[in-house]
């Protein structure tokens, strides 16, 4: 998706139409469309040919090139084809490729931070509900995808959260599931790439309040944002720039109206007392 978008851009920059890019390379024009669009595989040689074409400068061509040989490989979670559901594996696939990833959650607590326990009473809710075959490979999905959580590479994601305070007093199984899961949070704020906040009911109404939405930003310069709205059964991925825009500005006054992480850690400290009683 974000190759995609970035070859539209430069075609654009070069001032050609989708046609007189196509005639250029001897390819059909809907075929430079559907690149863009990210429908179709992008052909190393394809896309050498159409940055060649742009006038795209030598060293940020290699680094674009790299990136379609990155892009092409299966990723991990092509392995859990059965319990992943297209819509989800682009954010998955969005999740491995970002350098920064915000986020609100307003109902459960994000699956990057989820335990297994709380993971498998939120999966198992899911219509059709899952075979126990299949919520264990879902349960393992989602925690398979943690690691990132802990990457030391170079380009490992900074993760930043915002959960409203139902999540937390929402029960999900037993108090003890909830226990753990508090425990795993307290824990996760010690992570040096993650900032935890929590939005209180004291904040009374906020801007993003309307549902959950995921900000993914990605390490190539002048690559754009996109941002994921989830539904009860799908999601919606955009790079417009008006969506992305208005998301981030909601985020960013979300974070100033939220608990500070220190805040934030000893209200979570407060409510794993309060599950003990």
């Amino acid at each position: 998706m974000v190759l995609g978008r970035r070859l539209l851009d430069l075609r654009r920059a070069a001032r050609l139409s989708a046609q007189e890019a196509g005639a250029h390379l001897h390819i059909a024009h809907t075929t430079v469309i559907r690149m863009e669009q990210a429908k179709v595989t992008l052909k190393w040689a394809t896309v050498k040919a159409l940055l060649e074409l742009y006038g795209v400068e030598r060293a940020e061509a290699e680094q674009f090139l790299a990136l379609v040989v990155k892009a092409n490989e299966p990723g991990w979670w092509q392995r859990y084809r059965d319990a992943l559901p297209d819509w989800f594996a682009v954010h998955v696939s969005l999740e491995n490729a970002a350098v920064h990833i915000r986020g609100y959650e307003p109902h459960v607590v994000p699956g990057l931070f989820q335990t297994e326990d709380y993971a498998r009473a939120v999966l198992s809710l899911n219509r059709p509900h899952p075979t126990p075959d299949e919520l264990d490979r879902r349960v393992k999905l989602r925690l398979e995808r943690q690691a990132l959580l802990t990457r030391t590479d170079p380009e490992a994601p900074q993760v930043w959260a915002i959960l409203d305070e139902t999540v937390l007093r929402r029960p999900a199984g037993e108090p003890a599931v909830m226990r753990t899961q508090i425990d795993r949070l307290i824990d996760t704020l010690d992570l040096p790439n993650v900032t935890l906040q929590v939005m209180p009911f004291s904040a009374g109404l906020h801007s993003g309040a309307f549902g959950p939405f995921t900000l993914f930003r990605f390490p190539m310069a002048d690559f754009p944002d996109i941002v994921g709205t989830d539904g009860l059964s799908s999601a919606v991925y955009t790079e417009e720039e008006d969506e992305v825009t208005l998301h981030r500005e909601v985020f960013d006054r979300m974070s100033a109206q939220a608990m500070s992480q220190d805040r934030t850690r000893e209200f979570l400290l407060d409510t794993r007392k309060e599950l003990e009683r």
